[in-house]
């Protein structure tokens, strides 16, 4: 993990932080669904590697898009700290499996997740107006929600928000925005959680996560403008389309890994 820093790679960074700040922002996930196969594509790492680095890029991403939804009052505090408390166990976890399962196995989760996340897209119809009521039942939820997220988190290096924001909506119920809000706040010690363990580890270099993660600051904001502008249906929709496209690009290189 010591190559030059040449102009070449330095733009590819930044442009992986510039599409994945927008993607954090405007849909509250992190922005790890496009860095990862960014970084693949662009900088040639390795799905391992991939999900490090876009994990530690994820930490100032999600501070910086969480602040811009606390300055609307899109988030609920409470239902943040109980999914984080679940998602700093479950990052644990997901960053030892990263570490010790197939390349392989690592590439083919990855890519059914996200077919997940896409056909939950053009399914549901999210509501601007609903909020969550917490009860024994829910808090139990929001751990488990975390639990799994931080996972996910781990092993795949997306901050867990593709797993988060859908779940919210469909199943406690809350509006698409304090989704993302809370989601990206969420994200914050889980990230960071698993950003350590790889670290030590050996799996990131901090110096390509900063890179990312600047460049990610700047453009969440503009990606929070856009989630206000868009009207949820269509918000919805083409961050499946996004989440498909995606999918056939690695389905294709992974083949292709196979072949070779």
């Amino acid at each position: 993990m010591s190559e030059p820093d040449t102009p070449r790679r330095v733009l590819a960074l930044i442009l992986v932080g510039v599409l994945g700040g927008l993607l954090s922002g405007a849909f509250g996930v992190g922005g790890g669904t496009i860095m990862v196969p960014l970084t693949i594509w662009l900088l040639g790492f390795d799905q391992r590697r991939a999900a490090a680095t876009s994990l530690a890029a994820i930490v100032p991403t999600a501070v910086a898009g969480a602040a811009g939804y606390l300055a609307s009052g899109e988030l609920d505090v409470v239902a943040a700290l109980l999914i984080a408390a679940g998602g700093i166990a479950g990052s644990l976890i997901g960053t030892r499996l990263l570490r010790t399962l197939p390349l392989g196995w690592l590439r083919w989760l990855f890519i059914a997740l996200l077919v997940l996340v896409a056909i939950r897209m053009f399914f549901e119809i999210p509501s601007r107006d609903a909020e969550l009521v917490l009860g024994p039942a829910a808090i139990t939820g929001l751990l488990m929600l975390g639990l799994v997220s931080g996972i996910a988190a781990g092993m795949f290096g997306i901050g867990g928000g593709v797993i988060i924001v859908p779940v919210l909506v469909a199943v406690f119920g809350v509006s698409d925005l304090i989704a993302k809000g809370t989601s990206l706040v969420a994200m914050i010690p889980t990230a960071t959680t698993g950003t350590v363990a790889n670290a030590r580890a050996g799996l990131v270099r901090l110096r390509d996560a900063f890179v990312i993660g600047v460049a990610a600051v700047a453009a969440s904001f503009a990606g929070v403008a856009l989630a206000f502008l868009l009207p949820p249906r269509l918000s919805a929709v083409l961050f499946g389309i996004l989440m498909l496209i995606v999918v056939a690009e690695l389905v294709h290189r992974a083949l292709k890994a196979r072949r070779g």
